[in-house]
């Protein structure tokens, strides 16, 4: 691999995980300065794959790439964080859900204002080009 971090003769997929993490790096320091708590790289990949009626930690763990022990433990911390909670699965008896509690609502909407400032530091036609190329894409991530 090259040593220049955005070789533009890069394979597309590498640069765009570069873009990825700067993306979330940055994103972590500013949610730190701006009070909350600071999280691992894993942690904020934890919260992009939740969903809006909740998920089992083993859909985590499988969208995650880590094994289901690995996955509760990072739960439970956020859950000790008081971002995400447990709750009785209605599909399943003795099932849980992983869900986010207000707190964490608002740590995900505060996130998203910093993603969205981060994203006026970046040249607006090049922004504006990858959103509509991306926004043409029908990607299917699971």
């Amino acid at each position: 691999m090259s040593a220049a971090p955005f070789d533009a003769d890069a394979p597309l997929a590498r640069l765009m995980l570069l873009a990825s993490r700067w993306f979330d790096a940055q994103s972590r320091e500013l949610l730190a300065q701006r009070g909350w708590p600071r999280l691992s790289a894993a942690q904020t990949l934890l919260f992009a794959q939740l969903l809006p009626g909740g998920i089992t930690v083993a859909e985590l763990a499988r969208r995650l790439g880590t094994s289901r022990q690995a996955t509760h433990e990072m739960v439970r911390g956020l859950v000790s964080l008081g971002f995400l909670e447990l709750a009785d699965d209605p599909r399943r008896r003795g099932g849980r859900l992983v869900h986010l509690t207000p707190y964490g609502h608002e740590l995900v909407a505060d996130s998203y204002t910093v993603l969205r400032q981060l994203e006026t530091t970046l040249p607006t036609r090049h922004m504006d080009a990858l959103r509509k190329a991306l926004g043409t894409l029908r990607l299917t991530p699971y």
